[in-house]
């Protein structure tokens, strides 16, 4: 069993658990880093949207990361999965799935987001491939192509216009009730957008890629792509174990510095925000990193007052 102490431990490995590691490293903080190596974004192909790493796949960031971060020797990795966390500000013990113990002063729960299992026949087989969640992750490969967007309600309201801006050939099937209001409805005949409310029989693709929807009444609707919401829970269940607050919709409440409710527990990443993109992770990572590292500079400084 290994049982050390740091000065920070990180739950989490994506950007914004990495990111925030550098900046610890770089900042003489002894850090453990312990990551199951599941990521979420293990079913896409390229990330985009971040500057100089446009396109690179999520695997190959993460392998570059860690090998940029490998200069600063003060930063440990783990390859295991946390399964409990105790303790209070300054003295946090996490014992691991094959029976590790670390210990450190200041906890950063970098668990981002985990998708529930998909309910759609045929939509495992084309999700990270032509089915996404972001169109500012996966819109520009997609520009002017024939979607499908499977969404309901105020969230479809607010998606509709935001995907125009890629391509106005979409429709909209929403897999059961619609859950919108008459003016709804009228705004996206408006905008000449079809609606169709018929449960999802299946999804048709070949190799990967859609070729059409069926639904249960019948209608076949040919598309390039899917953009659907996910539906998401926590990436792990730590931060509400040691008592940090949660909202209804399954993230973790943070300050603009990603402080919890709980004393010396930090959050960053995708479990604080719905911007679900990896260079707002690696910069949310970044600035928690800082607020730690000044938090443990100045708790130092007052001890050799």
């Amino acid at each position: 069993m290994k049982k050390q102490f740091f000065d920070v431990m990180i739950i989490g490995s994506g950007p914004a658990g990495l990111n925030a590691a550098l900046v610890l490293g770089r900042a003489r903080k002894k850090v453990m880093v312990i990551d199951e190596g599941r990521p979420r974004n293990a079913v896409t192909h390229k990330t985009h949207g971040f500057l100089t790493r446009d396109g690179i796949s999520p695997a190959e960031f993460r392998r570059i990361a860690k090998e940029e971060i490998s200069v600063y020797p003060s930063v440990s990795f783990e390859a295991d999965t946390a399964v409990s966390i105790q303790g209070t500000d300054g003295h946090f013990e996490i014992t691991t799935e094959k029976g590790n113990s670390f210990s450190g002063k200041k906890v950063l729960f970098a668990v981002g987001m985990k998708d529930q299992p998909l309910d759609i026949p045929g939509l495992h087989a084309v999700y990270g491939k032509s089915a996404f969640v972001c169109p500012y992750c996966d819109g520009w490969e997609l520009r002017d192509e024939q979607l499908v967007i499977i969404n309901k309600g105020a969230e479809v309201m607010h998606f509709a216009p935001v995907i125009s801006g890629w391509s106005n050939r979409f429709t909209i099937c929403t897999n059961g009730p619609d859950e919108l209001t008459d003016a709804q409805r009228e705004e996206l005949q408006r905008h000449q957008v079809p609606v169709f409310d018929s449960p999802i029989q299946s999804i048709e693709s070949h190799e990967g890629i859609v070729q059409q929807v069926v639904l249960e009444d019948g209608t076949i609707i040919p598309c390039r792509a899917i953009f659907f919401k996910p539906e998401l829970v926590t990436g792990s269940d730590l931060p509400r174990d040691i008592g940090c607050h949660i909202t209804e919709t399954g993230m973790v409440v943070v300050d603009d510095f990603g402080k919890t409710s709980v004393q010396g527990v930090y959050s960053a990443g995708d479990a604080t925000t719905r911007m679900h993109q990896a260079i707002a992770a690696a910069s949310m990572g970044a600035i928690v990193a800082a607020g730690i590292n000044n938090e443990l500079n100045a708790e130092v400084w007052k001890q050799n007052d």
